[in-house]
Protein backbone atom coordinates (compact mmCIF):
# COMPACT_ATOMS: atom_id res chain seq x y z
CA UNK A 1 0.00 0.00 0.00
CA UNK A 2 1.29 3.43 -0.93
CA UNK A 3 0.06 6.53 0.88
CA UNK A 4 0.89 10.20 0.66
CA UNK A 5 2.68 9.80 3.99
CA UNK A 6 4.87 7.02 2.57
CA UNK A 7 5.86 9.31 -0.29
CA UNK A 8 6.70 12.20 2.03
CA UNK A 9 8.49 10.18 4.73
CA UNK A 10 10.27 7.62 2.58
CA UNK A 11 10.85 9.46 -0.67
CA UNK A 12 10.80 13.24 -0.34
CA UNK A 13 12.39 13.42 3.13
CA UNK A 14 15.12 11.01 2.05
CA UNK A 15 15.77 12.97 -1.13
CA UNK A 16 14.93 10.07 -3.47
CA UNK A 17 14.59 10.72 -7.18
CA UNK A 18 10.93 10.20 -8.21
CA UNK A 19 12.03 9.19 -11.71
CA UNK A 20 14.05 6.22 -10.48
CA UNK A 21 12.40 5.28 -7.17
CA UNK A 22 10.03 2.35 -7.43
CA UNK A 23 6.71 2.21 -5.57
CA UNK A 24 7.87 -0.89 -3.72
CA UNK A 25 10.83 1.03 -2.30
CA UNK A 26 8.59 3.40 -0.33
CA UNK A 27 5.24 1.61 0.08
CA UNK A 28 4.07 0.26 3.43
CA UNK A 29 4.78 -3.48 3.52
CA UNK A 30 2.44 -4.64 6.28
CA UNK A 31 -0.39 -2.13 6.58
CA UNK A 32 -2.73 -2.34 9.55
CA UNK A 33 -6.06 -3.61 8.25
CA UNK A 34 -9.59 -4.15 9.48
CA UNK A 35 -12.24 -6.72 8.63
CA UNK A 36 -15.60 -5.49 7.28
CA UNK A 37 -17.32 -7.05 10.30
CA UNK A 38 -15.00 -5.41 12.83
CA UNK A 39 -16.54 -2.97 15.30
CA UNK A 40 -16.18 0.66 14.17
CA UNK A 41 -15.22 1.63 17.73
CA UNK A 42 -11.92 -0.25 17.17
CA UNK A 43 -10.88 2.01 14.28
CA UNK A 44 -9.88 5.17 16.21
CA UNK A 45 -7.73 3.16 18.61
CA UNK A 46 -6.00 1.32 15.75
CA UNK A 47 -5.42 4.57 13.89
CA UNK A 48 -3.95 6.24 16.98
CA UNK A 49 -1.84 3.24 17.94
CA UNK A 50 -0.30 2.93 14.48
CA UNK A 51 -0.48 6.65 13.62
CA UNK A 52 -2.32 6.12 10.37
CA UNK A 53 -5.20 8.05 8.83
CA UNK A 54 -6.55 5.22 6.68
CA UNK A 55 -7.29 1.55 7.32
CA UNK A 56 -7.59 -0.85 4.40
CA UNK A 57 -10.70 -3.01 4.79
CA UNK A 58 -9.70 -6.57 3.87
CA UNK A 59 -11.96 -9.58 3.51
CA UNK A 60 -10.50 -13.01 2.74
CA UNK A 61 -7.23 -11.43 1.61
CA UNK A 62 -8.92 -8.96 -0.77
CA UNK A 63 -9.13 -5.20 -0.43
CA UNK A 64 -12.81 -4.30 -0.29
CA UNK A 65 -12.50 -0.69 0.84
CA UNK A 66 -10.58 1.91 2.77
CA UNK A 67 -11.80 3.40 6.03
CA UNK A 68 -10.55 6.95 6.46
CA UNK A 69 -10.24 9.15 9.50
CA UNK A 70 -13.12 11.24 8.08
CA UNK A 71 -15.34 8.16 7.73
CA UNK A 72 -14.78 7.31 11.38
CA UNK A 73 -15.41 10.91 12.44
CA UNK A 74 -18.81 10.84 10.79
CA UNK A 75 -19.90 7.78 12.76
CA UNK A 76 -18.01 7.83 16.05
CA UNK A 77 -18.60 9.97 19.11
CA UNK A 78 -17.09 13.45 18.85
CA UNK A 79 -15.10 13.25 22.09
CA UNK A 80 -13.48 9.94 21.21
CA UNK A 81 -12.52 11.15 17.74
CA UNK A 82 -11.03 14.37 19.09
CA UNK A 83 -8.61 12.40 21.27
CA UNK A 84 -7.77 9.95 18.45
CA UNK A 85 -7.14 12.75 15.92
CA UNK A 86 -4.81 14.48 18.37
CA UNK A 87 -2.86 11.26 18.97
CA UNK A 88 -2.70 10.37 15.27
CA UNK A 89 -1.48 13.85 14.38
CA UNK A 90 1.51 13.79 16.72
CA UNK A 91 4.82 14.07 14.86
CA UNK A 92 6.68 10.83 14.27
CA UNK A 93 10.20 9.98 13.30
CA UNK A 94 11.05 9.20 9.68
CA UNK A 95 11.50 5.51 10.51
CA UNK A 96 9.56 2.99 8.44
CA UNK A 97 6.03 2.16 9.64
Amino acid sequence: MLTDRDIVVRAVAEGRDARTTQVGDVASRDPVTVDPEQNLDDAPELMALHRVRRLPVVEEGRLVGVLSQADVALEAREKKIGAAVQEISQPTSTAHD
